[in-house]
């Protein structure tokens, strides 16, 4: 069952938060929703960190024909993994993005414009440093769990090592301990895509640089499918008017790397592109660490890992190498390698592959 009608919720901290760069960001917002509610003792929370460009709108539907609901609403309401007869849920936007949390697109109240390329290079440890204000600010002491895929599972990483008294676990998806060399290189080319956009204009545009960032988004969505996904999806299928030489005509994957690239300017800003995907090529679970052993010390609480088979964003083997660590510190973790064909997006598309595991692993978290 759904969770319904939802709203948007947002709160603003009158403070200054010291970023991992060194500069001051300040006052910060944060947009939120939240699903179910806080029980008694406040020990029933689930914080669920969303993706590169997702949002807090986790699950449900802001009014009966609002066309499309919450980007992973199919494990949010009653009865699903995320039980909100149970647990009260919590999904916040992170600081950098574009969706009403404090980004490159917001006002600087020091001058009264956007912030554009004035805005602070943020990362993930920042973001989760946000998020702790939100449970301050929500009365949660310590989340049953920070659950997330992809940056959400960085998320959880840091939620893991930076704050480990305050939750009682952690799940991970297709993440990974630090972006490898090719998936940095990905990003350098959709960054040169909205940087030689001449609308871009150094970030001091009036309107999204569609071509640049439509561009940028394609190559993003090639490096969440998969060679088998695509052949499945899409194969050769070639679509033209005047036979199979017209120079114009396009294969069906041509057509939806086009498609979904220009939809996604119309929802998101550039500067929050770059700065998001900036915060992912600097992701380092051990930042200020001298190895991965040493940043995964203070993990107190059980550990919960999952890698899809496809996934050749964040493969397989990134995920194994944090296991292998946590193993050999004697960390309590559990590795799960989903066979799927749908590559990074696996944790999207294929909730009903972890959700049984997930929700075995919940509860005997929660007792």
């Amino acid at each position: 069952m759904s969770v319904g009608i939802v709203q948007e919720q947002s709160v603003t901290f009158d403070r200054e938060l010291r970023l991992e760069s060194g500069r001051i960001l300040g006052p910060i917002t944060l947009v939120y929703e939240t699903y179910g509610t806080l029980n008694a003792d406040r020990s029933n929370a689930i914080m669920v960190a969303h993706a590169w460009t997702g949002n807090a709108h986790l699950a449900g539907k802001y009014s009966d024909d609002d066309p499309k609901p919450g980007w992973w609403d199919a494990i949010v309401g009653p009865g699903r993994l995320l039980d909100t007869d149970r647990y009260f849920v919590i999904c916040s936007n992170v600081i950098g993005s574009c969706y009403g949390s404090t980004g490159p697109a917001s006002l600087n109240p020091k001058t009264g414009k956007r912030y554009n390329l004035s805005f602070p290079v943020i990362t993930v440890r920042d973001m989760v440093r946000a998020q702790a204000l939100l449970l301050d600010h929500l009365g949660v002491d310590r989340l049953l769990t920070v659950l997330g895929g992809s940056m959400g599972g960085m998320q959880a990483l840091e939620w893991a090592t930076q704050f480990p008294e305050r939750i009682r676990s952690a799940v991970a998806l297709a993440t990974t301990s630090k972006p490898s060399p090719q998936a940095i290189a990905l990003n350098a080319i959709a960054r040169w895509a909205i940087f030689n956009d001449p609308t871009w204009r150094k970030g001091d545009y009036r309107k999204n640089p569609k071509d640049g960032l439509a561009l940028a988004r394609g190559i993003g969505h090639i490096a969440f499918l998969s060679d088998e996904s695509m052949w499945q999806k899409f194969g050769r299928r070639f679509s033209a008017r005047d036979g199979q030489f017209d120079f114009f005509g396009q294969f069906e994957i041509e057509r939806y790397l086009s498609y979904n690239g220009y939809n996604f300017v119309d929802r998101f800003d550039a500067n929050a592109f770059l700065y998001l995907a900036k915060a992912l090529d600097l992701y380092d679970v051990a930042w200020g660490c001298e190895s991965l052993e040493e940043a995964f010390a203070p993990v107190r609480v059980p550990l919960q890992f999952f890698a899809f088979s496809s996934d050749w964003l964040y493969p397989p083997y990134q995920t194994e190498e944090m296991v292998g660590v946590l193993q050999r510190l004697g960390k309590p973790v559990e590795y799960h390698l989903i066979d799927s064909a749908y590559g990074h997006d696996a944790f999207l598309l294929e909730h009903e592959t972890f959700t049984p595991l997930v929700r075995e692993f919940l509860e005997r978290v929660a007792g």
